[in-house]
């Protein structure tokens, strides 16, 4: 019986890192290739593992240097639309040891890519109006009625905190209006959208509640809005 165990996970083996699971949350390896877009660096590596593709905030890198990535997330059949190419799997995650800290000191940031995006604190007092229509909700009531409201559509007008663009195919926006607490985290809205935005925009989103999202590498969302259009 165990021989027969053993021989299963032989088998098994070269399956897990095509799951979409971290094999783990820091590679390392030497640069073959790279493939610069507007925001990001495209890295073909060579680890011990073998040969893969990795994607990090842009920065000046070399074929041929040893480069460390960090808070790795494995993402499958991601498309990258600047490339025109389609990868069966690649790396997201920080630049990380020396490379990602002189990158991160020329681009003014600590750490540019931390994974996606997390919740900012801005410590100024905003005060939006609430939508209207008759999906129309404050970011307090969704929030706060997750489980009634997912699955649903929704309307919400608020302001932009915080942007991430083009993280997995995917623009990252924050959203607030005024309502909630930031003691019991219910004054800010996580929004996914096809859509480009900007920092600060006044914006009213519609789109879907989905609960208990996790996207790995240790960053999951109770609540947030997807498939969203935005409208100024």
């Amino acid at each position: 019986m165990k021989v027969l165990l053993a021989i299963c996970l032989i088998i098994a083996a070269p399956f897990v890192w095509a799951t979409g699971t971290p094999a783990a949350s820091v590679v390392k390896g030497e640069v073959l290739e790279v493939k610069d877009v507007e925001s990001y660096t495209y890295l073909r590596l060579k680890t011990k593992d073998g040969e893969t593709w990795a994607a990090v905030r842009k920065a000046a890198i070399t074929k041929g240097a040893e480069v460390t990535i960090e808070n790795v997330m494995v993402m499958n059949n991601f498309e990258s639309k600047s490339l025109k190419q389609t990868f069966p799997t690649i790396l997201f995650g920080n630049l990380g040891g020396a490379t990602g800290s002189a990158s991160s000191a020329a681009n003014g940031t600590a750490r540019p890519h931390a994974g996606l995006p997390a919740a900012p604190d801005t410590g100024v007092d905003i005060h939006v109006p609430k939508a209207n229509g008759a999906n129309a909700r404050t970011v307090a009531e969704i929030t706060t009625k997750a489980a009634e409201l997912k699955d649903k559509p929704v309307l919400v007008r608020g302001k932009v905190v915080k942007y991430n663009a083009g993280i997995m195919g995917k623009n990252w926006i924050h959203l607030r209006d005024g309502s909630g607490s930031a003691a019991n985290n219910t004054n800010d809205i996580l929004v996914t959208s096809a859509n480009p935005t900007k920092l600060g925009e006044v914006l009213t989103v519609q789109g879907i509640v989905h609960t208990d999202k996790d996207f790995g590498a240790g960053y999951s969302y109770k609540v947030l809005i997807e498939e969203a259009t935005l409208q100024p």
